[in-house]
């Protein structure tokens, strides 16, 4: 149950940050997004995210500062198996899952689901 709880703080605390972001600063939702994903990748090129990662598990992995520290392993993972390439291809190996996974589940609802205008 403890593991529910850290999940639960550690992805409350991320979910009130973007919130505070939003509420008192100038910078659009698509921002604030992107800048997430770009701290992840900092913080795990930093070493700072994995014991954040160890300790809250789906609570920092599931939000997108956990894509750029998957990314960031990825990287990091390639170059020391494939060298200079695995700059390139690193980030993509390592979120390929989780991008097909998103993208089947985007098709399967566009084709079961009818469209619907909003007027």
């Amino acid at each position: 149950m403890t593991d529910i709880i850290k999940a639960f703080l550690v992805g409350g605390a991320f979910c009130a940050i973007g919130q505070l972001l939003i509420d008192k600063t100038r910078l659009t939702p698509a921002r604030i997004l992107t800048g997430y994903v770009v701290a992840g990748v900092f913080l795990s090129a930093a070493g700072i995210y994995e014991p954040v990662a160890d300790f809250a598990g789906a609570g920092a992995t599931v939000p997108l500062t956990g894509f750029g520290h998957l990314l960031a392993e990825g990287v990091r993972d390639a170059v020391d198996s494939d060298g200079v390439k695995g700059i390139l291809t690193g980030g993509l190996v390592a979120a390929a899952g989780g991008i097909s996974a998103a993208l089947i589940c985007g098709l399967s609802s566009a084709l079961l689901f009818r469209q619907k205008d909003k007027n």
